[in-house]
């Protein structure tokens, strides 16, 4: 069979550049499943992208479907001839249905009967007739929430579609999509080469494409804008500020990347960089560089889409685009410095945090509190977090973070230490809100700790206060987020907090504004329903995260000791054993309708194992107990390991449910000392 590479592009006007990618890589996948559906055998799928088109490479695809036989069963044949032995009306049906006389069918006996059988050889069908349509129901399937019309065409797309190629080998296949007849035609470069060329073969097609100053793999831009914006960072002293997700926006801009520097008044370095840098990014899409200290240097790198002969040209004409930009963050500082972040305060009463909760004084007012009191158990200033908590949300009012949202906490910094507060005081401002994302820093300081803390606590036991918890993708106050942030500062700072006192004393703040009686369970449950995806993301494995959820420890940082403990554990010789144990030794107390106390009457152990078990767990408990009460749960649970030969001798030898019924009660209450010992550090019987 012959097989040969497969090339399909869309050329479009400028697709969405944040969603090329996904794009591309949705348009690939459609395409894998309508040849692998349709039985088409490849090697390779490549997606191909830029900002004018969208493209496929298929390597060593199938010319056709392999032809196979079709095994169509008909009536019964007790059903198929009457009592003469003439075919009845069902049996004449289904053969001329399948083109033949009922005399040519086969039979098919098997243990349940016999059938009339008609083996129908199916001819392949061609690339050529399968491809438009597998094309079709892969643009159909592509994430587009907003398609459009253009023309007088019914046609719909994210972008209007201006040319269709599909190229097998040297074959062009004759298909029409979107209002547009598939030719050999591929566009070039809109400047460089807008008259474009004919796609002679479907492996010309990238050479091709460069030849005529397109880049058609958005992973080679991506590779291309990194590498040369280093090189010129490097030339200039610095380094470019990382940000992989501009790079890919870039490259999804361009479709053949020139990077170029330009430069800016060191007057502006007079501002904060981190406006600056949001200016040139995200306004721009420009690379900042700073110096090996951090110190933003006052040149910026850009990338273009053409190769000019005058560059300087297109530098000035940037410089002049950037200039205004960095004077309205200039604007911004030097207004804002002129008012205390205290004196904004009063400003945070007309902004509102949420209807039922109050305005964002009234937050701010509550994280003051609540900051205090953890500064207080962590043994930090109270009079700083307090402080910071008060202040922390200050700058949401100021000009510079109401036109560059992205500053809100770095600008309360700055205009903190500008006011002439404390360090402390002024970091604590800005790290409250880490962190922000997964992966991201955590603060520093416990006075930051206290307020990063108190602020995700007052979102939290706020909004499931009022009964409006997150359902399903639906999270409109980053619950999730703050929830994982709050875990992770606690467990990563190693923070002796519990988490149902601190809950508890966030709900106190809010008074008789929360309608939601089990508000502090309720968030409690939500806390520890994320520690299982935590944990997961970083390889635990679940038994051993359930095996401690299950024991429900309040203090997050016991938790992370626990769930280390249970890990090395289960990689014990003995944890199998144990655990098997503990399962058996929770079935035979669950069902026991006796009441239990734990207490062991010593004169009714009768039985050599039991009386050995009983004073292995008495020394046992007494041996662990400095570890446990230090959270050396590892070392706890390397003594209990001790125990499995004694509990395997009381199984082999020892009836628990004796007819004498103290001796009964006693032997149980043997098994729940045993448990109990046990469910100290986890509940080990859930360990697969």
């Amino acid at each position: 069979m012959r097989k040969d590479n497969l090339l399909i592009e869309l050329g479009t006007e400028e697709l969405p550049p944040k969603a090329l990618k996904s794009l591309s890589e949705s348009f690939a996948e459609g395409i894998k499943q309508g040849l692998e559906s349709s039985g088409l055998k490849f090697t390779a799928i490549q997606p191909l992208a830029t900002p004018r088109r969208l493209a496929v490479k298929v390597s060593q695809l199938d010319a056709e479907q392999a032809d196979k036989v079709v095994e169509k069963r008909g009536p019964s044949v007790d059903v198929a001839f009457d009592d003469d032995g003439k075919p009845t009306k069902a049996a004449e049906g289904w053969a001329r249905s399948n083109g033949i006389t009922v005399e040519q069918a086969q039979r098919l006996k098997t243990d349940k009967g016999e059938w009339l059988l008609h083996k129908a050889d199916v001819k392949g069908e061609p690339l050529s007739k399968l491809l438009p349509g597998i094309v079709e129901s892969a643009l159909k399937q592509l994430p587009i929430p907003k398609p459009m019309r253009w023309g007088d065409s019914d046609a719909q797309f994210i972008r209007p579609v201006h040319t269709l190629t599909l190229v097998y080998g040297d074959q062009s296949i004759d298909a029409e999509l979107l209002g547009v007849r598939s030719a050999r035609h591929i566009l070039g470069h809109r400047f460089h080469a807008p008259q474009g060329f004919e796609l002679a073969h479907a492996d010309d097609y990238e050479e091709q494409l460069n030849a005529h100053y397109v880049n058609v793999d958005q992973q080679q831009r991506m590779d291309t804008i990194r590498r040369e914006v280093n090189r010129i960072a490097a030339e200039l002293g610095g380094k470019v500020v990382e940000d992989e997700a501009l790079i890919e926006e870039v490259s999804a801009l361009v479709e053949w990347p020139v990077a170029l520097q330009a430069s800016f008044d060191e007057a502006f370095l007079d501002v904060p960089k981190e406006p600056l840098i949001v200016t040139m990014k995200d306004d721009q899409r420009y690379f900042p560089v700073e110096d090996d200290q951090g110190r933003l240097l006052p040149r910026f790198i850009f990338i273009t889409n053409i190769e000019s002969k005058d560059p300087q040209q297109i530098v000035q004409g940037n410089e002049k685009v950037v200039r205004p930009r960095l004077a309205d963050a200039q604007f911004f500082f030097e207004t804002d410095k002129k008012q205390s972040l205290e004196s904004r305060l009063p400003k945070l009463a007309s902004v509102l945090f949420q209807k039922q909760l109050g305005s964002i004084q009234d937050k701010a007012d509550r994280i003051s509190a609540l900051a205090g009191q953890i500064a207080g158990q962590l043994n930090a200033s109270v009079d700083d977090a307090k402080r910071a908590g008060l202040l922390c949300k200050a700058d949401l009012v100021s000009e510079m973070v109401l036109e560059f949202p992205e500053t809100q906490g770095v600008m309360g910094k700055h205009y903190a230490l500008n006011d002439g507060e404390s360090e402390a005081v002024a970091e604590a401002i800005e790290q409250h809100y880490w962190p922000r994302f997964s992966g991201d820093n955590l603060p520093v300081s416990d006075v930051a700790c206290a307020v990063a803390l108190a602020d995700k606590l007052d979102t939290l036991v706020g909004i499931f206060g009022i009964g409006q918890t997150p359902k399903g993708d639906r999270d409109p106050f980053a619950l999730r987020r703050a929830a994982l942030g709050l875990i992770r500062i606690m467990v990563e700072k190693g923070l002796n907090l519990d988490l149902q006192d601190v809950i508890s004393t966030a709900a106190d703040g809010f008074s008789d504004r929360l309608s939601n009686k089990t508000v502090v369970s309720d968030v409690f449950e939500f806390l520890m329903g994320r520690f299982r995806p935590w944990y997961q993301d970083q390889g635990i494995d679940v038994d051993v995260i359930q095996a401690v959820i299950a024991r429900a420890p309040s203090r997050p940082a016991d938790f992370d000791a626990r769930i280390k403990a249970i890990a090395s554990f289960k990689q014990l010789d003995a944890a199998e054993s144990l655990a098997a144990a503990n399962k058996r030794v929770g079935n035979i107390l669950a069902k026991s309708e006796i009441e239990l106390t734990g207490v062991i009457n010593h004169d009714l152990l009768s039985e050599a194992q039991e009386q050995t078990l009983a004073a292995k767990i008495a020394q046992t408990e007494k041996s662990c107990e400095p570890d446990l009460a230090t959270g050396n749960y590892e070392g706890a649970l390397n003594r209990m390991a001790d125990l499995r030969d004694d509990i395997d001798a009381f199984f082999d030898n020892v009836m628990v449910n004796a007819d004498d019924e103290k001796v009964k009660t006693n032997r149980l209450n043997l098994l729940m000392q045993l448990r109990n010992l046990f469910l100290r550090v986890a509940d080990i019987s859930l360990l697969q």
